[in-house]
């Protein structure tokens, strides 16, 4: 992320937290090609590995880009990925989860190139069948592009994912997140 920020106004706060939202219900909801319009066509979605470390390492708990992830894609693949749900081939979701994403702590600042760094926690509960359930917790790292003619009226250009937990005992990572 690009580490010359600036303050945003409380109305330009307003409504990227509010299209956080909307984007989080549009996956809780199952609306995948409506979330889709919330990803800049060239979007980054990924999600480095963590790895524990001593105190004096904790800065280098994440791996970077181009390094170990669980998951580095960019539009085709949410495309593909969104292709295979909707057609029932995405067996890791069959049944589907049932999701509920929670968005807090959303910090946005303006970036000199006229885009927005936004960090915001998120806590997802995720039920599947009769007792299949998860919760899983991280921090999202977006770049957030305004786009008048996108639906929202903003977008996803790079989603970084990290995880709270260095060893995912999930039964998958299927989920948008």
């Amino acid at each position: 992320m690009d580490t010359t920020t600036l303050r945003v106004d409380a109305e330009t706060e307003r409504a990227i937290t509010r299209f956080l939202y909307d984007e989080a219900e549009l996956v809780d909801n199952m609306r995948w090609d409506d979330w889709l319009t919330c990803m800049h066509p060239d979007i980054y979605y990924w999600a480095p590995v963590r790895e524990n470390r001593v105190a004096r390492e904790r800065k280098e708990e994440f791996y970077p880009k181009g390094t170990s992830v669980y998951f580095e894609e960019n539009l085709a693949f949410l495309k593909q990925r969104v292709f295979r749900l909707q057609t029932h081939m995405a067996w890791a979701e069959e049944p589907p989860s049932r999701s509920r994403h929670m968005i807090s702590n959303v910090r946005i600042d303006a970036r000199e190139d006229g885009n927005y760094n936004v960090r915001s926690n998120f806590l997802i509960y995720r039920s599947r069948g009769e007792r299949s359930q998860d919760t899983i917790a991280g921090e999202r790292r977006d770049i957030i592009v305004a786009n008048p003619d996108a639906p929202f009226g903003f977008q996803v250009l790079e989603r970084e994912i990290r995880f709270d937990m260095a060893t995912i005992l999930v039964k998958n990572l299927s989920l948008f997140y």
